[in-house]
């Protein structure tokens, strides 16, 4: 028998016997709250975030794995600058980071980014372009003009 994969989008630290993986689950007769336990355990540094969740399990062996996907670049920007939500209009900052914290985030991210560390920034910093999060109190393009042209260094 193939294995069984299960998906669900869950809160750091607070996933429950419910939806979506109880009941997806319960047919199975695998341990669900030994499987929760387990997504609780990977997922608390991820609290108060959204977090991709896999779990495979071989159905005939009752064997499992879970899997923690990495939480969205936007949301970590938000954790950095302490905000709950990005801007709401474009006039708008929710927040300022530095590079420092900018590398913090593309660190995390470092599987789902492609490219050398420096790319990996200028990512980073696309997405508070678009979250209008200023970075070192700049326009998050003109923090990108300047690792381009060598006055940041990373």
């Amino acid at each position: 028998m193939a294995d069984v994969v299960i998906n669900g989008l869950i809160e750091g630290g607070k996933a429950t016997t419910g939806a979506p993986f109880g009941p997806a689950l319960g047919p199975l007769g695998v341990n669900i709250a030994g499987i929760v336990a387990e997504i609780n355990d990977k997922t608390k540094a991820y609290e108060g975030i959204k977090v991709p969740v896999k779990v495979v399990v071989n159905p005939a062996t009752k064997k499992y794995t879970v899997e923690i996907g990495s939480p969205p670049t936007s949301a970590l920007i938000l954790i950095e600058i302490h905000a709950q939500k990005g801007a709401k209009s474009k006039e708008e900052s929710p927040g300022d980071i530095t590079i420092e914290q900018v590398k913090k985030v593309a660190s995390a991210k470092d599987e789902k980014l492609y490219g050398d560390m420096k790319s990996k920034v200028k990512q980073v910093l696309g997405t508070c372009k678009s979250m209008n999060v200023k970075c070192e109190g700049k326009d998050a393009r003109e923090i990108i003009m300047k690792i381009n042209s060598g006055e940041i260094k990373i």
